[in-house]
């Protein structure tokens, strides 16, 4: 178990993220909703009055840079665990440790534990009555969802933070400082790299600036420096270092907008290995995945519709696996979802027959609701003549009964038409049936 930060050895083997970690706010860039000037938790650590905190958040945000930045700037005892390694007995130690040091010293004693979400109930169970009773501040850092990973005690005595991916931006900040700075950074070595190769590293490290350091590391470290000394980082160097080959894909250019335009009409025209190659390019390229789910979701009712409804469903299941567990790992629900849309039956009556609603709709008077339709669940209802004739389904025959539903003036109006594609077909005939049944109902009820 590894309790305290080791600050003992040479600077020169540690990664660069780690050299470069801010060491106070005003080094810490991105998250200003959460650490910017007069913000709660800002204000907490100026003020050294911090209470048991979750960080939740995609890697490379900040999470742990956060916990060192308050271990720095506030006068407890800063320990930290990592979940994957530590057990009940390490958190016990620390128990023993938090104490004894506000015993003895009337100290606080900060307990950081990365990747939280891999304590188990026990664990987790083992931590609760010393942050309740304040014996230690407890920090967690976690990339899942709290809500879905930590025990519900735990965390209705935490304060949870949720820290979103950096901005190109900020990266870019970011790296710019590791190239200046001497002691930490890069700043000894004389480095040539351009403005826009290092934007090109900021917007392909999607928000991690973790992975967009250890990208320039590389670079640096992997190029030998020519004869005057200097190390020229060139863009296919980038490329090498981010061991990814580099797609040809703007996010606010045309080539981003064929690609998403490819992996709809793949999925519209019924070809699954097509829509899984655009699906992957999307995903490879950095894409939000929120976005591509979006679209599976739209995709699911526009093209499939009630040719296959369940399409719908596993679209929306997909969506949520995103949020709740993110990437890489969500890109298998997304896959299942665009296989399993791609390979249904297709049919656009469901946009067809809104569209054609709301636009008759926009375009002619309103129609009065048919009195018999009216509310009839208040008193004087019955005075207005309100609610009387409504005939209820479920009285009659196969629980249907013909009567007028739409306005008199659309009278046999039609905006849905059902196709003859898959579920829909039974649909049609269904609905073929009612009519059928309806011109030989006499209007008794069962």
């Amino acid at each position: 178990m590894n309790l305290f930060e080791n600050n003992d050895h040479d600077k020169s083997d540690q990664p660069l993220a780690y050299r470069m970690r801010p060491k106070c706010l005003e080094e810490f860039y991105g998250q200003e909703e959460i650490v910017g000037e007069n913000k709660l938790l800002s204000r907490a650590i100026k003020a050294d009055r911090l209470q048991s905190l979750i960080f939740y958040g995609p890697p490379g945000t900040g999470k742990t840079s956060l916990a060192q930045v308050i271990a720095n700037q506030t006068e407890a005892e800063f320990i930290k665990l990592n979940a994957v390694t530590s057990g009940v007995k390490d958190i016990r130690e620390v128990i023993k440790k938090a104490k004894s040091n506000k015993n003895l010293y009337n100290k606080k004693t900060t307990l950081f534990i990365d990747e939280i979400h891999r304590f188990n109930k026990s664990q987790q169970d083992a931590l609760l009555p010393s942050v309740e009773n304040g014996t230690l501040i407890m920090i967690g850092a976690t990339t899942e969802n709290p809500y879905f990973e930590v025990n519900s005690p735990l965390l209705s005595r935490s304060r949870i933070f949720r820290l979103d991916k950096l901005d190109s931006e900020q990266i870019l900040k970011i790296l710019n400082r590791s190239l200046k700075d001497k002691e930490n950074g890069l700043g000894k070595l004389d480095i040539e790299i351009s403005e826009k190769d290092l934007k090109f590293i900021s917007e392909l490290a999607d928000g991690d600036a973790r992975a967009a350091l250890n990208t320039l590391e590389l670079a640096v470290l992997t190029t030998h420096s020519d004869k005057n000394g200097k190390i020229k980082i060139t863009k296919e160097i980038i490329e090498d270092s981010m061991q990814k080959r580099i797609l040809n894909y703007d996010k606010n250019g045309d080539n981003h907008y064929d690609v998403i335009s490819a992996f709809i009409k793949s999925m519209r025209g019924s070809d699954p290995d097509a829509a899984v190659y655009w699906l992957a390019r999307l995903i490879v390229s950095g894409e939000d995945p929120k976005f591509i789910a979006r679209r599976v979701v739209i995709h699911a009712a526009e093209d499939v519709g009630m040719a296959d409804p369940t399409a719908l469903i596993l679209a929306e299941s997909a969506a949520r696996a995103v949020e709740q567990i993110g990437f890489p790992e969500a890109r298998i629900p997304l896959a299942e979802a665009v296989i399993y849309i791609a390979s249904a039956p297709k049919s656009n009556s469901v946009i067809k027959a809104i569209d054609k609603a709301v636009k008759y709709v926009e375009n002619n008077k309103a129609g009065d609701v048919p009195p018999h339709l009216r509310d009839s669940h208040y008193s004087g209802a019955e005075e207005l003549g309100h609610g009387i004739d409504y005939k209820y389904p479920h009285n009659y025959q196969n629980n249907y009964v013909g009567q007028e539903y739409m306005p008199k003036e659309l009278k046999n109006k039609k905006f849905y038409k059902p196709s003859e594609m898959g579920r829909e077909k039974k649909t049609k005939q269904f609905l073929e049936f009612l009519s059928k049944a309806d011109s030989k109902n006499n209007g008794d009820e069962k």
